[in-house]
């Protein structure tokens, strides 16, 4: 009884081996014809038999299944199953170190690498005249295709997710920069450079055989290696954008916080860090993390300016004052805080004004704090002066002088620019 089951095992294994056979030679004629829906057919009934294969058989099916896929080339095809097929068979004869097929694919490849990704940078150019969302996501799409048909070409999934991020698809961006991480993408690479003696424009080689070549023959000079620089950190930031497009600030913060720990010296990171906390209304945390910032950068007015402008909301007038002035001092065309700091001054005269209004009936008391205020009004004048100056199209700045003027009985300054006013408001 055991001896026969042997023999059965043996015959239904010939007879998976003889069907498999004939469902492969069903596919290449049917290739061969250009009927890639019965050729896939043929692939599907084959492929629930290809496990016991051996490794002639097992190749033929993938570069089968790839060619059915690929359709002679047709624009409709999908190119994600094509690039997978394609790709599997050429893992799969490194794996045997068989290289019937790889050849062949790896030009079809190439033939597609180089057409997806026209159209993908073709696509691009006209999404960031168009602006649409359907438009960035149709190249972003294109970039991933790339991608797909060439894994190797990690630059095409860091294009795709980016450009996913223009189309709002938050959450496509996202999976594509989790998955640069996971594969500890950095960009980094050596680009091989040299100018065309034509156009005097500078190209860009696959590799530095193609660009010595260039060279040997005149048609290019001047070459040169340069280095890309890593990618990693601006992953990290455009992921935490993602999170923070998508009101998922806990989210956001946690990216940034592993980021921090690759790059602790980030500014850019830490300003990043900084603009979450204040959309999430941390203001406390914000602050912080601009004054960390202006540890690192103590040159840029714009960190001065924003730890004025919470030291405002917190009530801290003189230090908010500050650093206002510090900004103007680093940017002396600095508009905004040079009318802040006439805000900042202005604040100041609150108090006075609300005890001004409990002493109407007292003539001298009242008298004596107006001349308080108007001597703070006076103090402010000229940072609005200053910002006007500077910048003579904001109406709140305006408005603001010409209280001032009025109060301070400056007709003339009045005048002057309450007709810049009226001109404005036409």
């Amino acid at each position: 009884m055991k001896k026969q089951l042997i023999i059965l095992s043996a015959f239904f294994i010939s007879m998976t081996v003889f069907a498999q056979k004939d469902e492969l030679k069903t596919a290449e004629k049917a290739i061969k014809s250009n009927d890639f829906s019965a050729a896939m057919s043929a692939i599907n009934q084959a492929e629930g038999l290809i496990a016991n294969a051996d490794q002639k058989d097992k190749a033929k099916f993938y570069y089968l299944k790839g060619l059915a896929l690929y359709q002679n080339g047709n624009p409709n095809a999908d190119i994600d199953k094509v690039g997978k097929a394609f790709n599997q068979l050429i893992n799969y004869e490194k794996e045997t170190d068989k290289l019937k097929y790889s050849s062949e694919i790896g030009t079809l490849i190439n033939k597609m690498i180089v057409a997806v990704a026209d159209n993908a940078t073709k696509s691009y150019s006209y999404a960031i005249e168009s602006k649409e969302d359907a438009d960035y996501l149709k190249a972003a799409k294109e970039f991933h295709q790339v991608y797909l048909l060439s894994p190797r070409d990690t630059s095409y999934l860091d294009n795709a997710a980016l450009v996913y991020y223009f189309a709002k698809e938050y959450d496509s961006s996202i999976k594509l920069y989790e998955q640069l991480l996971d594969l500890n993408y950095t960009g980094i690479a050596t680009l091989f450079v040299a100018t065309d003696k034509e156009t005097k424009e500078d190209v860009v080689y696959g590799d530095k055989k193609s660009m010595d070549l260039q060279v040997k023959l005149g048609l290019a000079e001047n070459p040169r290696e340069e280095q890309k620089e890593s990618r990693r950190e601006m992953i990290f930031k455009n992921l935490a954008q993602n999170y923070s497009d998508k009101e998922e600030n806990e989210k956001a913060l946690e990216i940034i916080s592993k980021g921090r720990l690759e790059f602790p010296n980030s500014y850019s990171l830490l300003i990043d860090e900084a603009n979450i906390y204040y959309k999430a209304g941390d203001n406390a945390k914000f602050k912080v993390r601009l004054e960390e910032a202006i540890s690192l950068n103590p040159t840029e007015p714009t960190l001065y300016y924003n730890v004025g402008v919470m030291n405002m909301d917190q009530k801290n007038i003189d230090e908010a004052i500050k650093n206002f002035k510090k900004a103007v001092e680093l940017k002396p065309d600095y508009a905004d805080a040079y009318n802040n700091i006439g805000a900042a001054i202005i604040e100041k005269a609150a108090p006075i004004i609300e005890e001004m209004n409990k002493s109407l009936s007292d003539f001298k008391k009242y008298d004596k704090l107006q001349a308080q205020q108007f001597e703070i009004y006076k103090q402010a004048l000229p940072y609005y002066e200053k910002a006007y100056a500077y910048n003579k199209t904001n109406i709140s700045t305006i408005q603001t002088l010409m209280g001032l003027y009025e109060n301070l009985e400056m007709v003339d300054k009045l005048n002057e620019v309450k007709a810049v006013y009226d001109k404005l408001k036409e």
